[in-house]
């Protein structure tokens, strides 16, 4: 008989932030390879829609409203993926985003940082990915096992211009990972995993004006962008879905605490 060591038959997996491009990609791709998906957003009619396809499409989903920000409705939501599937094995807490004010345009300076937009923007991504854990690492401990996966940013890695509280935020993000992978495997033991991905540039609502133009050539910081990725190219959410897969699966098994690039060589390019 096969172990496959890939396989996440049956797999009940949480996505906050599941209504963006990268969410929903993500969640059908796990659903048609035999998940159970949970989408979690703010955008009740868009999640409907994205399970009611995912269950057309032969997967098992469902929607619920949620606001990472709020412990009471990430709480309400967590059990309410608890009674109609009885456990949560995996949790992506892809929710996120950027503020106008907590970036510095090229004829900005540092002064024109908005320090309530900055907080905003921590907490959306930062303090977004606390609660969702805290919340949904309950039930993972009572079974004894469990993985998380959170989402930092390539803006971890590198000072980029620009997204000074979105890269702070994702910066904290990994930290965040290496901090949680310690504590749940010192103190709840081994089943409990907990990593990050830290996806290169891909297209999503967020960004596409600031790299895209109207016409969809790419603006001149969409040309940085190319020039810095050896790949030549912007990712596709698609390709997320295997480090995902990876991830929650058993083949990550004594994997906890690291930080998966997927970015077309973004990172580790030097000149």
């Amino acid at each position: 008989m096969k172990n496959n060591l890939f396989d996440i038959e049956g797999q009940v997996v949480a996505i906050t932030g599941g209504t963006g491009v990268l969410g929903r990609c993500i969640a059908k791709y796990l659903a048609l390879n035999g998940a159970k998906v949970a989408i979690m957003g703010r955008k009740a009619e868009v999640g409907e829609g994205i399970a009611a396809e995912i269950r057309e499409a032969g997967g098992d989903a469902m929607f619920v409203a949620t606001d990472v920000m709020s412990q009471e409705t990430t709480t309400a939501a967590r059990d309410a993926i608890l009674a109609r599937y009885g456990k949560i094995d995996a949790l992506l807490n892809a929710a996120g985003g950027n503020m106008k004010g907590a970036t510095i345009t090229p004829d900005q300076t540092f002064f024109d940082l908005q320090a309530e937009e900055f907080q905003k923007v921590l907490n959306l991504n930062l303090t977004g990915t606390v609660i969702p854990t805290q919340v949904f690492l309950e039930p993972m401990v009572r079974q004894g096992k469990g993985s998380i996966v959170n989402f930092s940013s390539m803006a971890a890695f590198r000072p980029m211009t620009r997204v000074c509280g979105y890269a702070a935020a994702k910066a904290g993000i990994s930290n965040f990972t290496a901090y949680m992978a310690t504590e749940c495997a010192r103190k709840f033991g081994e089943g409990i995993r907990v990593n990050a991905i830290a996806p290169g540039f891909f297209i999503t609502e967020q960004n596409r004006a600031l790299l895209t133009n109207p016409d969809g050539s790419f603006t001149q910081r969409g040309q940085d962008v190319i020039r810095q990725t050896p790949f030549g190219r912007m990712g596709e959410p698609e390709e997320l879905c295997g480090t995902i897969h990876y991830l929650i699966s058993n083949a990550a098994k004594f994997v906890t605490g690291t930080v998966a690039v997927v970015d077309g060589g973004f990172n580790c390019f030097a000149m």
